[in-house]
């Protein structure tokens, strides 16, 4: 098979091993794949592989089963799916565990498919398993023009809680309110401010890719019993904690991936995503948000569109 390869920084389209099919595994012709912050980090020598994981980057896609291992039940030959991967998604053909792959939803189309399974996944482990995320509670997400920022506002929709945002620009911010969030503001030094008046009593969640520069101010916002749940690091890892107010207001920082994550945690989040938002998908509730779609072999051309910050939603990248 031909798969994306690292070589002097640069992600070449070139001949590669097939993929092995475990017991419990399917092999998944791809169709697309889309781009992550994760892919960009993987490919600076900052974020390894899980060990065991494929090298190849992508860590989801779309597609159709050509092979099943001996051990896999809810799948067939011919099936098509959309995949959360630890890894592979950048080639022809990739092997994922049985049950990280769910049926493509109707009404969403193959090449679409491919921006649900990660950043869906995610918002669903942050918010609703790590979160605790109830009814008419208060999240804040940075990034919120982002692939994950565009699925956790509608996930907040759709179970009647309050999202805000902060974004790049006044054309994300715009976007965002457009696709239900309650207000947001653009990334500035004073970007907080406007969250105290808006929400005075604090946020309950803070969905956060950023890390440091973000750290304090976070704590600041966040309401009684609030928890803050770091995803990133984008801007730093070393920042200031006040303990004593920490503990008077009963915060929770949490850290979470999900890529390190076990199989039976992923495979516990992806049913939970069938269960809970797969018919939203199909009654056209939900959405995913696609910025562009560009052929694998322009994958460089992509990764400098998220490098820029120019994206609103999820980059695709369609492998035939």
């Amino acid at each position: 098979m031909k798969a994306i390869v690292i070589a002097d920084k640069k992600l070449n389209w070139v001949d590669n091993e097939d993929p092995d099919c475990k017991d419990n595994e399917v092999i998944i012709k791809v169709k697309s794949t889309a781009v992550n912050r994760a892919d960009l980090a993987q490919r600076a020598g900052l974020y390894p592989a899980p060990p065991g994981a494929s090298e190849i980057l992508g860590l989801e896609c779309s597609g159709i089963i050509q092979e099943i291992g001996r051990d896999v039940v809810n799948r067939k030959v011919g099936d098509e799916v959309v995949a959360l991967l630890a890894g592979g998604g950048y080639a022809e053909y990739v092997s994922c565990p049985e049950v990280q792959t769910l049926p493509l939803p109707k009404n969403i189309n193959l090449s679409d498919g491919a921006a649900i399974p990660e950043v869906f996944a995610t918002c669903w482990l942050n918010l609703f398993m790590e979160g605790n995320l109830k009814k008419g509670e208060k999240v804040l997400f940075h990034a919120g023009a982002s692939g994950i920022g565009t699925a956790g506002i509608q996930l907040c929709n759709i179970f009647q809680c309050e999202s805000y945002i902060t974004a790049g620009s006044e054309e994300k911010v715009e976007f965002c309110i457009d696709l239900g969030s309650s207000a947001g503001t653009v990334r500035l030094e004073n970007s907080f401010k406007s969250f105290k008046d808006l929400c005075p009593s604090g946020l309950d969640i803070i969905l956060d890719p950023v890390g440091a520069n973000y750290f304090e101010e976070n704590l600041n916002n966040l309401a009684i019993d609030g928890r803050l749940i770091i995803i990133g690091i984008l801007g730093g890892v070393n920042g200031k904690i006040n303990i004593g107010h920490l503990l008077m207001k009963r915060q929770k920082i949490i850290g979470s991936t999900i890529r390190s994550r076990s199989i039976e945690v992923k495979g516990k989040v992806m049913s939970a995503l069938h269960e809970n938002i797969w018919d939203h998908f199909e009654k056209k509730i939900i959405k995913p948000i696609i910025y562009k779609k560009l052929p694998i072999k322009e994958a460089d051309q992509a990764h400098k569109i998220m490098e820029n910050n120019n994206n609103i939603g999820k980059i695709i990248l369609e492998v035939f």
